[in-house]
């Protein structure tokens, strides 16, 4: 499937970046880059600042320096409201679901903030198990489901660039599967993908690249042909 994007154009260039949670220095001058369509991943042992960069991304920590580059646009100094309109969607590992609305009231919630956001059918076609669950309040459905969810949920503001906190924490093995087929689905289209994962095996076939934190600074990029040839480095550092 052709991307809806020019192919190669950079989609997230992160230089030196800082973040700060009050006094404490978190991350020490983050390096990283992602290409429009690319799905890369971060990878690293509790504790290594990984979430943190999703969150400094989105401006979600005390204080911050360095550059943030989303689709040619400086936007550290950007308030968190405003990242939705450079296209920037999250999937926090809490999930967020409204425990009172539906299914598809949780859905329909957000706004369209920029054109190309995925309709209610498409959103659909890509999780059947939401069309069938539609009228159900969030607090009955399985985890699973309010994670399919929350990722729908950020596919209909029209965001191009994926932040995807843990999305198979505590997930039974048949919808890790299934969140595999949609973020291999969502590349085709020419989605751009961060992810934080614990599930290296889940990480593993989906990323181009992989960048290996430790204590709030990248300590290895290793691309997808590399990987069979660093995987005991890996498992020694992440602990796997």
């Amino acid at each position: 499937m052709t991307s809806a994007f020019e192919s190669h154009a950079e989609m997230l260039r992160i230089s030196d970046l800082h973040a700060f949670y009050g006094e404490s220095h978190i991350l020490h001058g983050i390096d990283l880059q992602v290409a429009r369509g690319e799905c890369v991943t971060l990878l690293g042992r509790n504790g290594s600042g990984r979430s943190t960069t999703l969150k400094s991304i989105l401006g979600l920590v005390g204080r911050r320096s360095g550059s943030i580059m989303v689709n040619g646009n400086e936007v550290i100094a950007e308030p968190t409201h405003r990242m939705a309109r450079h296209g920037v969607g999250y999937v926090p590992e809490e999930r967020a679901i409204f425990a009172s609305l539906t299914a598809e009231e949780n859905l329909l919630l957000p706004p369209q903030v920029s054109s190309g956001g995925m309709s209610v059918d498409e959103i659909y076609g890509m999780f059947p198990n939401l069309l069938e669950r539609r009228n159900s309040p969030g607090t009955k459905l399985s985890g699973g489901e309010q994670q399919m969810l929350a990722m729908a949920r950020v596919l209909r503001t029209g965001a191009k660039l994926l932040l995807l906190d843990e999305i198979t924490e505590g997930l039974a093995p048949v919808i890790v599967k299934k969140l595999g087929e949609v973020i291999t689905e969502l590349k085709s289209r020419g989605f751009t993908i961060v992810l934080v994962e614990q599930n290296f095996r889940f990480a593993a076939p989906l990323a181009d690249r992989h960048y290996v934190l430790e204590h709030g600074e990248i300590i290895a990029t290793i691309q997808k042909d590399e990987l069979p040839g660093r995987m005991d480095w890996l498992h020694q550092t992440l602990g796997v």
